[in-house]
């Protein structure tokens, strides 16, 4: 199954509970942003942004069928 950007960003919404890592998702999955990129951003070390993406990631991966 495929998944568009707009489906992701319907399950990000749906299942990450935090704001903060409902943007740090999306900045990652949807807009192709570096782990350094997306620490500028968000004022955060690139290990605190890996972090949370892999955290988040597995709760989403569990949510697809």
């Amino acid at each position: 199954m495929e998944y568009t950007n707009s489906r992701i960003r319907e399950l990000i919404a749906e299942h990450i509970h935090s704001s903060r890592d409902r943007i740090i998702l999306e900045k990652r999955l949807i807009d192709g942003l570096t782990y350094e990129r997306i620490s500028e951003d968000m004022d955060m070390s690139p290990r605190q942004i890996k972090n949370i993406i892999y955290k988040n990631e597995e709760i989403l991966f569990s949510k697809l069928p």
